[in-house]
């Protein structure tokens, strides 16, 4: 990791200073839905929105969207056809990260978008993202994950996330834990205004379960319910509050309905069955899931039982998962995922030692078929581990449509 490759290619591009406003997220968990809330209250607002995320589920261009679509395929060739001329006259190598993220910038630059909204890969300070200088510098919140990037304690990974804040720019921190040294270390010293959760601006769920508040120092909202996790949703809104940006409150209501993220406790009927996506791959993520899963199953008391498609990546926290999840599935449908980084059979093996319900398969495909064929109406399917376990499924969709 580091930015030495990627500054001079984006310089030669003219990317790094762009005349939109920029609102980059970090954080472990909840980035993909802060920025999908962002990006839907801004283009209901009327601005043109470019958004950036990671990974992809399915398409390649759900990474770069303007006002919610998807850049189309030549958009991008002639993008990244652009990024290789620039990398080739610097004489500098660049990631498949690197590359994508300034042809990223450069279409929001050639579609005069007026906002980006940046959603950081991995870390932060040294993060192909941060050659960007934000106007609104947006933390989600800190967990353990890729030790092997960015450490292994709370505060080196909140140092590393902290690397996203500049010299007298809002900074929303939306964790749940203690504020971390690191970031009220860097935000101190570029006298940079933090805004934290439950001490500058506050939500809670509404009584009649339709709608929640928002509270902050200038502002009191009554707001439906959307379909991402409310932390997140308000995160997106506190940092809307003190970008400066003009957005009225029916753009905030009408972006929190049409906000949706693929694969975040993603609910889908397939072949006449409930079947759940979630991508949540660490603790943190999994704790949301069973927050959702225990709504879900409270308002379709229908639902009894969840037998569960799963596989993850082996640099992962799988006892951890494994732990968390152990509790509220009747049966577990587990293969290998077909990528590099992926878990073995054993090591899935060897989280579960304790679970009765096991069943292994050669490949994500065949355990959901085997799931599809035997499910009860007072059953649902679990598809969950990682971002390569749905997509596996997600690419077969039509044959079961």
């Amino acid at each position: 990791m580091g930015l030495e490759r990627v500054i001079p290619v984006a310089e030669k591009l003219g990317v790094t200073r762009p005349e939109a406003k920029v609102l980059t997220v970090a954080g472990t968990n909840g980035k993909g839905s802060t920025t999908t809330t962002l990006a839907a209250i801004l283009a209901a607002q009327g601005y043109q929105v470019g958004l950036y995320q990671s990974p992809h589920i399915y398409r390649f261009n759900e990474r770069v969207k303007i006002n919610g679509i998807e850049v189309d395929d030549q958009v991008l060739v002639e993008a990244f056809v652009r990024v290789d001329q620039a990398r080739r006259d610097c004489q500098l190598s660049l990631s498949f990260f690197e590359a994508t993220s300034l042809a990223a910038f450069l279409i929001f630059q050639q579609q005069q978008c007026d906002v980006w909204v940046l959603e950081v890969g991995l870390g932060g300070r040294l993060d192909v993202v941060n050659v960007i200088d934000p106007d609104v510098a947006v933390i989600t919140n800190i967990g353990i994950d890729h030790v092997e990037w960015i450490g292994d304690t709370i505060e080196k990974i909140a140092f590393e996330k902290a690397g996203i804040i500049r010299p007298n720019i809002p900074v929303i921190f939306a964790g749940q834990q203690a504020l971390p040294k690191a970031i009220q270390d860097k935000a101190q010293a570029c006298q940079a205004t933090l805004y934290a959760v439950n001490r500058d601006y506050f939500y809670q769920d509404a009584d009649d379960g339709q709608h929640w508040n928002f509270a902050s120092s200038g502002s009191t909202l009554r707001l439906p319910l959307g379909h991402l996790a409310l932390d997140n949703i308000a995160a997106a809104i506190a940092a809307i509050q003190v970008s400066g940006l003009d957005v009225s409150e029916q753009a905030l209501v009408t972006g929190i309905r049409n906000a949706r993220l693929a694969g975040r406790f993603d609910v889908r009927q397939i072949a006449g069955k409930t079947v759940i996506f979630d991508a949540g791959h660490n603790p943190h993520g999994v704790e949301f899931l069973l927050k959702n899963l225990q709504k879900f199953m409270k308002n379709h008391d229908q639902y009894t039982e969840i037998l569960s498609i799963f596989s993850m990546l082996g640099d992962k926290d799988i006892n951890s998962v494994v732990k968390l999840l152990k509790g509220c599935i009747l049966k577990w449908k587990i293969a290998e995922l077909n990528v590099p980084r992926a878990a073995s059979l054993a090591e899935l093996n060897s989280a579960l030692h304790t679970e009765n319900n096991v069943e292994q398969f050669e490949n994500i495909k065949a355990a959901f078929e085997s799931a599809l064929a035997e499910v009860k109406d007072n059953q649902i399917i679990l598809v969950c581990g990682s971002f390569h376990t749905l997509e596996a499924i997600w690419e077969c969709l039509e044959e079961w449509q």
